[in-house]
């Protein structure tokens, strides 16, 4: 079983810098795909970026393209999203979603991520 903990997320201003982090549990880390997605009330939960487990493929929604860089690091079992140029349209929960081993990480489809964190509040204010 694969446990994931978030953290990095709070309050900044518009044109601010935030980094995410999410810490894994378990021995399969290195084979996983891992992704960002965010979710605001009411709506449901979006892409944001994923990455490959070897870290050299990386895919971004076009929302953020430019602005948020994924990567991880699996000699510490963690993953990070680097987010600049922050703006309100942010604001959201951002969960830390894994995949089965060996899975692809081109998928953008919340439904093929089996492990997902708690979730951590990032608010961008104007």
């Amino acid at each position: 079983q694969v446990q994931l903990v978030e953290s990095g997320g709070g309050l900044v201003r518009a044109g601010g810098s935030l980094r995410l982090s999410c810490a894994a549990s378990g021995r399969s880390f290195s084979t996983q795909a891992m992704a960002w997605f965010r979710q605001t009330p009411g709506k449901e939960r979006d892409f944001v970026a994923a990455v490959s487990w070897s870290g050299e493929c990386t895919y971004n929604a076009g929302s953020v393209k430019g602005r948020f860089t994924i990567s991880r690091d699996n000699a510490k079992n963690t993953a990070y999203l680097q987010m600049n140029s922050l703006n309100p349209e942010d604001t959201a929960v951002y969960y830390c979603a894994a995949r089965l081993p060996w899975r692809p990480a081109t998928s953008g489809n919340a439904d093929e991520y089996a492990y997902w964190g708690q979730g951590t509040q990032v608010t961008v204010s104007a």
